[in-house]
């Protein structure tokens, strides 16, 4: 008997460390919806590895993270926006709602002005690009958990940018967005893919770009969209 009550006595102790130990340093909990299994399984070895992280859930979409992600209440959710079926962007208001104190901190691979303002408008905390360091991923964690506004480099000065451009632009704003991405050296069919429109479209946003900078090529159309700060 009296071995009983030291067993259940020292199992009491070790989970009142245990808890003890978690609300002087609680971990954040992580989830990630990431449909591509080597970078979510790369996401999550990352953090789980960390002492300041858990892993609270992996999803490989959002449909798939409503079951229980509720129940498995994570702190910040890492999010890619172009996920099978309900997009990321779109899912963003639905996690808010089910969770309204998560951090969401968007990690894709898409740099469209279009999408990154969805984003941010529709309530994430940070916009990265998966082309960041790993030490990066880590710093804005903590960094969307205590309130702040993780970006990638690129991602804010495209964001400062669009807070300095002429207002007079004769460009609508699907024009501007190719403009921007011709200028950033993408391809017709790149640019289609991130603005989800089919190559055709940007093929006639471009020949209305020309007609209303009055050029006949694209080197034209840069010089004169920067010079006016229409980009």
């Amino acid at each position: 008997m009296g071995e009983a009550y030291q067993s259940i006595f020292l199992q009491f102790y070790r989970e009142e460390k245990v808890k003890s130990k978690q609300m002087n340093h609680p971990q954040i909990r992580v989830a990630i919806i990431e449909d591509d299994d080597t970078i979510r399984e790369g996401y999550a070895y990352l953090l789980g590895n960390e002492p300041d992280f858990a892993i609270a859930g992996k999803y490989v979409s959002y449909e798939q993270a409503a079951q229980t992600i509720l129940a498995d209440e994570p702190d910040v959710v890492l999010l890619d926006v172009q996920l099978p079926g309900i997009r990321g962007v779109d899912a963003i208001p639905q996690l808010k709602k089910m969770l309204p104190d998560v951090q969401v901190l968007v990690l894709t691979v898409y740099e469209s002005e279009e999408i990154i303002f969805t984003a941010l408008k529709n309530g994430a905390a940070g916009y990265l690009t998966k082309n960041i360091s790993s030490g990066k991923i880590i710093e804005s964690v903590k960094e969307v958990m205590n309130g702040g506004g993780a970006m990638s480099t690129g991602i804010a000065k495209l964001v400062i940018q669009s807070f300095q451009k002429n207002m007079s632009s004769p460009l609508t704003k699907r024009e501007t967005q190719v403009l921007e991405g011709i200028a950033g050296g993408k391809s017709r069919s790149k640019i289609a893919t991130q603005l989800f429109v089919d190559l055709e479209t940007v093929k006639t946003h471009i020949k209305n770009i020309y007609l209303k900078l009055n050029v006949n090529s694209k080197d034209e159309a840069i010089k004169i969209a920067r010079e006016s700060k229409y980009i």
